[in-house]
C-alpha cells in the first residue's frame, strides 16, 4: 500500500534526495515544504496521510509545531533529525510520533520508519474506531440496567473516565433557574469511586449561602460550543467566571473542557470537565465528544434529572449526596493508590487492555510493571489463555535466544532434546518480555521478526512456526536514550510503542504511600503471625520523606522488616534499606556501613527470638535464612548468641 507523502524540510538536497528514495519505491510524494505554513497549505490540498517532518524549519513554528495540528488531523508523521541527543527525542516524544530517523539515513531505514508508521497509524485508528463504538455500546446500556437514578449517572461518569482524563465533573443545564434543579457534580476519589457533591456540598464547601452560589451561576460564563482550557487559559477564565474560580480552589482544578448538549432537540445541557493537571485537554479529546455527542444526548434524556432546588439545599442531608460511590466490579486487583498519576495510568491500562496490539511498559524498578501486564492480559480476549512471563535481565546472553525461540535436538553443545520456547507456550496468549532494554541487538533483530510476521524458528531448525501471541514489554531503561547511543533497534522501539504506559515512581505519588504502608502492615501480619494495629504520624511521616529509589518493593520490604521488629502494637520506626537510609533520618544520624547495619539487624532479631536460632519462631526463619547461613554470618559479624 502507498500513501500520499509530504516531505517538510528546510535542507533542499536533503527533501530531494528523500523524495528520490520514496518514488523509486513506489512511494507518491505530493510535495516539499521548508515551513510549517508551506506544509499547511499543501496539507489543505492534498489528500495527505503521511508526513515526513524534520524538527527545526524555516520560520518561528516548528515541526513540533506542525506535528501537533498532524495530531488534531489525525495524519500520521515520522520525525527526520540530525539531533539524536536525548532531549530532542524526549522533545519530539511528547508529540506522540508514529517514528523518528536520525539524519543521515539509509533508503532502508525510511522504508522500515514508513512501515511501521502505517502500522502504528492503523492500531490507533483501529483502536479509536473500538473504543467508540464500546463507548455508545456502553451508553446505550445504562438506561435498561433498572438502577437508582444515582447508580445509572455513576455508570455514565465511569464509561467516559478511562477516555476523558477528569477528576472533577459536572452536569447541568445552561438556562436558569433550571440549572439549580438539575445540577449535579462528582469528585473522583479513587478508582470507580466518586464522591457525589450535591448544592449543599458545594455551598458548604465554599462557604456560600444559597443566594451566593446562586448568584454565582447566574454570572457564570455561558459556553454555546465545545472547547477546552488548559493551564494559563483556565487561569484567565477563573478571573470572569467565579463558579471556576471556586471550583479551582476546593479541587485544586488546572484545566477544563466543556460540551454543551441539547437533549430533546431542545433542552440546553452541558458536561463540564475538570482536570488538576494543566494540559489534561486538547483537540483529539473534543473530537471523540463530538462523535458520541448524540449518544450522550440520548441517554441523557432518559435519565431522571430533577434533584431538589438550590433554595431547598439546606433541608436534611441524603446520603445518596454524599457518599463515596463505587461504580460496577473492581477491575485492578492487588494495585493500591488513588493518586491522580496512577489513576491516569489506569484508566490507560483499562483502554489499552481490550486493543490486541503492543503495549510498552515504561517505569522504574519496583513501580509495578509485572502486576500492569498482568491486569493488562485479563482485560484482553486471551484471559482464558497463558500469560507467559520472562525476566530477559536474567537469561545468559548465550541463552536468551533458546529461552525465546525453543531449539532443535543438536542445535548446540547440550541440546540434548528439543526445547518449545516461551513464544510457543504462549501462543493463543500473551507474553511479558520483562527488562525488554537488555536484550541484546541480534535478538531485537528476531523479535522485529515476531512482531512482523507472527512467526518464529527455533534455534537450529530450518521451518518457521506461526505463532499468535500478544506481546506486553517493560523496561526501567531510557530506551529514547538507548536508541541514540545504538544500543536499541528504534525500528523494534516504534512497533512495541504502539501503547505506551508509564507507570509513575513512588516519590511522584507519595499521597499513596498510608494506604500502601496499611496494606502490607496487613499481609505481614499474617505472614509473621504479628498483630500491629498500624503506624505512628512520626514513622509514617519518615517514609512520606523518604525518596524510595526502589519503589513499591523497597516500601514492601521496608515494611515487612518494621513488623518483624516492632515489639509493641504500633510502627514507632521504620527500617528502611541501609545504602539509602540516610535521606529518611536526621541529618544528625551517621552513614553506617553495610556490614554495621546488617549487624544491629541481627542482634535486633535475636534479642526478639530470646537468642534461638533454630526451629519454628527462630532468628533464622524470620530472616529466612538457613541457620548454617545465619550462623556463618553471625561469625563473621562478631556476634555471639549471650
Amino acid at each position: 500500500m502507498s500513501e500520499k507523502i509530504l516531505i517538510v524540510e528546510d535542507e533542499l538536497i536533503v527533501a530531494k534526495d528523500l523524495q528520490a528514495m520514496l518514488i523509486d519505491a513506489g512511494h507518491e510524494v505530493v510535495g516539499i515544504a521548508r515551513s510549517v505554513k508551506e506544509a499547511l497549505a499543501i496539507i489543505d490540498q492534498a489528500n495527505v496521510q503521511l508526513v515526513l517532518l524534520d524538527i527545526y524549519l524555516e520560520g518561528p513554528l516548528t515541526g513540533i509545531d506542525l506535528a501537533m495540528k498532524l495530531n488534531e488531523r489525525n495524519i500520521a508523521f515520522v520525525y527526520l533529525s540530525a539531533n539524536s541527543n536525548q532531549s530532542a527525542l524526549e522533545a519530539a516524544e511528547k508529540t506522540r510520533p508514529y517514528g523518528f530517523m536520525v539524519k543521515p539515513f539509509r533508503e532502508k531505514d525510511v522504508l522500515v520508519s514508513l512501515e511501521i508508521a502505517r502500522y502504528r497509524h492503523q492500531n490507533t485508528t483501529e483502536a479509536v474506531i473500538r473504543q467508540e463504538l464500546l463507548i455508545q455500546d456502553q451508553l446505550n446500556h445504562i438506561s435498561r440496567q433498572g438502577a437508582g437514578v444515582e447508580a445509572q449517572w455513576l455508570a455514565l461518569i465511569t464509561i467516559l473516565q478511562p477516555y476523558i482524563p477528569f477528576d472533577f465533573i459536572e452536569l447541568g443545564r445552561t438556562d436558569l433557574p433550571a440549572h439549580q434543579a438539575q445540577w449535579r457534580s462528582f469528585l473522583r476519589i479513587g478508582f470507580n469511586e466518586y464522591q457525589a457533591i450535591a448544592a449543599r456540598e458545594l455551598m458548604t464547601m465554599a462557604a456560600l449561602s444559597a443566594s451566593g452560589l446562586a448568584s454565582a451561576w447566574a454570572l457564570a460564563e455561558p459556553y454555546v460550543s465545545p472547547a477546552f482550557y488548559n493551564g494559563p487559559a483556565f487561569s484567565g477564565i477563573c478571573k470572569k467566571d467565579a463558579v471556576k474560580k471556586i471550583y479551582a480552589g476546593l479541587f485544586d482544578i488546572n484545566s477544563y473542557m466543556v460540551l454543551p448538549l441539547y437533549i430533546d432537540r431542545s433542552t440546553p445541557f452541558y458536561i463540564g470537565f475538570y482536570s488538576r493537571s494543566a494540559d489534561a485537554f486538547n483537540n483529539r479529546l473534543l473530537q471523540l465528544l463530538s462523535r458520541i455527542q448524540q449518544a450522550l444526548a440520548q441517554v441523557i434524556a432518559a435519565l431522571p434529572r430533577d434533584i431538589k432546588p438550590l433554595a431547598a439545599a439546606s433541608g436534611p442531608r441524603t446520603e445518596s449526596n454524599t457518599a463515596s460511590l463505587p461504580a460496577n466490579q473492581e477491575v485492578f486487583s492487588g494495585i493500591i493508590g488513588k493518586s491522580q498519576l496512577l489513576l491516569s495510568a489506569l484508566d490507560f491500562v483499562r483502554q489499552v487492555g481490550v486493543v490486541d496490539t503492543s503495549v510498552l511498559i515504561l517505569g522504574e524498578t519496583g513501580t509495578g510493571k509485572e502486576k500492569i501486564a498482568e491486569q493488562i492480559h485479563q482485560l484482553s480476549g486471551r484471559r482464558n489463555k497463558s500469560l507467559v512471563k520472562v525476566n530477559c535481565a536474567a537469561l545468559p546472553l548465550s541463552l536468551i535466544e533458546s529461552e525465546l525461540f525453543g531449539h532443535e535436538k543438536g542445535a548446540f553443545t547440550g541440546a540434548i532434546n528439543k526445547r518449545i520456547g516461551r513464544f510457543e507456550q504462549a501462543h493463543g496468549g500473551t507474553i511479558f518480555l520483562d527488562e525488554i532494554g537488555d536484550v541484546p541487538g541480534d535478538v531485537q533483530v528476531k523479535l522485529l521478526r515476531v512482531l512482523q510476521e507472527r512467526e518464529i524458528e527455533r534455534v537450529g531448525g530450518r521451518n518457521t512456526i506461526a505463532v499468535d501471541v500478544r506481546v506486553i514489554a517493560a523496561t526501567n531503561k531510557n530506551l529514547e536514550k538507548e536508541i541514540a547511543e545504538g544500543r536499541f533497534r528504534m525500528d523494534l522501539y516504534y512497533r512495541l510503542n504502539v501503547f505506551p504506559v508509564w507507570m509513575p515512581p513512588l516519590r511522584k505519588r507519595i499521597e499513596d504511600i498510608p494506604l500502601l504502608a496499611s496494606h502490607f502492615i496487613k499481609v505481614y501480619n499474617n505472614k509473621h503471625q504479628k498483630n500491629i494495629l498500624g503506624i505512628s504520624p512520626g514513622a509514617l511521616e519518615q517514609l512520606m520523606r523518604y525518596e524510595w529509589p526502589g519503589n513499591i518493593r523497597e516500601l514492601e520490604n521496608s515494611i515487612e522488616r518494621s513488623v518483624v521488629l516492632t515489639p509493641g502494637a504500633m510502627i514507632d520506626m521504620v527500617y528502611i534499606n541501609a545504602p539509602y537510609a540516610t535521606a529518611a533520618t536526621p541529618a544528625s544520624v551517621g552513614v553506617k556501613t553495610i556490614e554495621e547495619v546488617e549487624r544491629e539487624h541481627i542482634l535486633i532479631v535475636l534479642q526478639k527470638c530470646n537468642n534461638k536460632i533454630y526451629g519454628p519462631g527462630g532468628a533464622a526463619e524470620l530472616l529466612n535464612l538457613p541457620p548454617t547461613t545465619l550462623t556463618s554470618k553471625m561469625k563473621k559479624l562478631g556476634i555471639t548468641r549471650g
